[in-house]
């Protein structure tokens, strides 16, 4: 069956993109590091008629990606797409960001896409699927106290050029996907955005990507 691999499928966007492909009988595959929020997206999917399967993994540790697809080919999934869409944020004055966060953005924003994309690449060129990188407009643009974020995601948009170049004539494609802020989770831990109901759902961003998606190299979200 062809599948689409999401990374960060437990919550947030990820979660929301998985339904709405799922909604269009897509098999979506989840990943993240949460089983119990994994198993129940899954659920939910599949109670509403949707295919779904989920696995664990830490994606920021290559050995933990080359065994989630080393899982995920041997259970017979056929990749047709994978979505690099997992995040972690750091905010507020670089001098108060402490070394363990800078390590979560950058180890998880960015070599976890470039681990999964990798490893995941001779599939994807078997299938001549597709890769869908979830950048955000920080990754357009530098922002006041996202300074590690915003270069995390300047990497994921050089990284996803990069591929333009170097995968043509291969039969896969990728593409940037820039938007604005979104209210979820990602925001609760800090005073950074202090009224996140401005911010459109995951629901909504999920819809608008969907909708936008052509094959294009570039999507662009209210920015």
């Amino acid at each position: 069956m062809k599948s689409i691999v999401i990374t960060g499928g437990g919550s947030g966007l990820g979660a929301e993109l998985a339904k709405r492909w799922a909604s269009l009988d897509k098999h979506v595959i989840l990943v993240g590091r949460t089983k119990e929020k994994l198993e129940t997206i899954c659920t939910e999917i599949q109670e509403q008629g949707g295919s779904c399967s989920s696995y664990t993994c830490d994606i920021s540790n290559y050995t933990d990606a080359k065994e989630l697809y080393t899982k995920i080919t041997n259970d017979g999934h056929t990749i047709e797409m994978l979505v690099n869409n997992a995040g972690a944020g750091a905010f507020g004055s670089l001098e108060d960001i402490e070394e363990e966060a800078i390590h979560s953005v950058i180890d998880t924003n960015v070599k976890g896409a470039i681990f999964l994309t990798k490893i995941f690449l001779p599939v994807l060129k078997q299938a001549e699927g597709r890769i869908m990188n979830i950048i955000s407009t920080a990754g357009l643009k530098g922002k006041k106290h996202e300074t590690v974020y915003v270069a995390s995601k300047y990497a994921v948009r050089g990284f996803t050029e990069s591929l333009w170049k170097e995968l043509e004539g291969t039969g896969v494609s990728a593409t940037a996907v820039y938007m604005g802020g979104m209210d979820t989770p990602f925001w609760h831990s800090t005073d950074h955005i202090k009224d996140t109901s401005r911010l459109k759902s995951p629901a909504e961003k999920a819809k608008q990507i969907i909708d936008q998606d052509e094959g294009q190299q570039e999507i662009f979200i209210d920015r």
